[in-house]
């Protein structure tokens, strides 16, 4: 299946939280959407590998996203090298994306800066063809999406583009908190993490709230970019 847009994260719920909304705008619209999670999140502190899962899943169906993967990877270790890059030029060669997008550039947790660069620059090694790759047995052609976009996570990067996100914050949200294990839970008996407060959920709220404001819609989500950005003309623009 060709897609239209391919989304990566480091984490299951990285994707839910930095771009879902974008994302379920898109599938409204027509477009082929899909999701890679680098690894399964198993050194979270709160939940497991199997609630994740299922979690994920769930998440995806919230969405309507047309295919997930994960390439299990190691939660905390994986690393910018070729075996890594060849799993990762394997799912840009499977799916042709035009537009992938991928963790922030940088973050508080490690591995999401790791994930940022790890995609970016396969991005581009997936356009080279005396690169093999392979599939089910079947060589695979060379591909290099149109653009790469970043999201943001934990801290406060100054977005280079937003994209309005107006009328689909409710499903943003309700794809994060599939996430139950992971989030604020008032009757949750485990251990407290800067990702499981009222106040990190609230944030991610009005965090859309504010950049939506500043651009005049209700809700935007924020991406660093890799090039400039082109319009046809003026008239693309809100």
């Amino acid at each position: 299946m060709k897609l239209d847009i391919l989304a990566f994260g480091a984490h299951p719920d990285d994707v839910e939280l930095g771009c879902s909304g974008t994302l379920a705008k898109e599938v409204s619209l027509g477009k082929k959407v899909g999701i890679v999670d680098l690894t399964r999140g198993e050194l979270g502190t709160r939940g497991s590998v199997e609630i994740r899962n299922s979690e994920s899943g769930k998440a995806s169906e919230i969405l309507g996203i047309h295919v997930r993967e994960n390439l299990d990877m190691r939660d905390g270790f994986f690393v910018n090298d070729e075996a890594h890059q060849l799993k990762i030029i394997q799912m840009i060669r499977k799916y042709q994306p035009d537009v992938v997008i991928c963790n922030a550039i940088d973050d508080r947790h490690i591995d999401h800066g790791k994930s940022s660069k790890l995609v970016s620059d396969a991005c581009f090694l997936s356009g080279l063809r005396k690169i093999e790759t392979e599939w089910e047995g079947s060589s695979q052609q060379a591909w290099r999406p149109k653009a790469v976009y970043h999201y943001i996570q934990w801290k406060n990067i100054e977005p280079d583009f937003v994209v309005d996100i107006s009328g689909f914050m409710d499903v943003k949200m309700e794809s994060i908190l599939a996430y139950g294990s992971q989030f604020y839970n008032p009757n949750s008996e485990e251990p407290i993490t800067p990702i499981a407060t009222k106040n990190f959920l609230d944030s991610v709220k009005y965090r859309a709230q504010d950049l939506g404001r500043i651009v005049g819609v209700e809700f935007a989500e924020g991406y660093t970019v890799e090039r400039y950005l082109a319009v046809n003309s003026l008239g693309d623009l809100i």
